[in-house]
């Protein structure tokens, strides 16, 4: 996991959804990959994101729990771990602190 982007443009509009709860923004390469940078407040509820690339979600800061597809099962994770979720698919997110992330957007050959 590097700590720092390179050489990238940040898009000015900041994306919020489910009332603030998610924030984030998107860095695009000279190459064309697209990266989100974000935070997630804490949530009673899981947040519901839709997908349409593959996206693998690195957790910088925090600890949450994700359903991936329609899974009734979650996964744990913490700083450090990341998942994937396949394209035009969904998975749901909950944390009970600021989770911060980086969600790669791999389009796929």
């Amino acid at each position: 996991m590097t700590e720092q982007f390179d050489d990238v443009s940040i898009q000015k509009k900041t994306n919020v959804h489910f009332d603030g709860k998610s924030i984030s923004r998107v860095i695009e390469y000279s190459d064309g990959t697209k990266k989100t940078i974000g935070v997630i407040l804490p949530t009673d509820q899981p947040l519901k994101f839709k997908t349409y690339v593959l996206e693998l979600i690195e957790i910088i800061s925090g600890e949450c729990e994700v359903w991936i597809g329609i899974d009734e099962e979650y996964l744990f994770l913490k700083s450090g771990e990341s998942f994937e979720v396949p394209a035009n698919s969904q998975f749901k997110i909950r944390t009970n602190s600021v989770l911060d992330y980086t969600c790669h957007l791999i389009k796929e050959l």
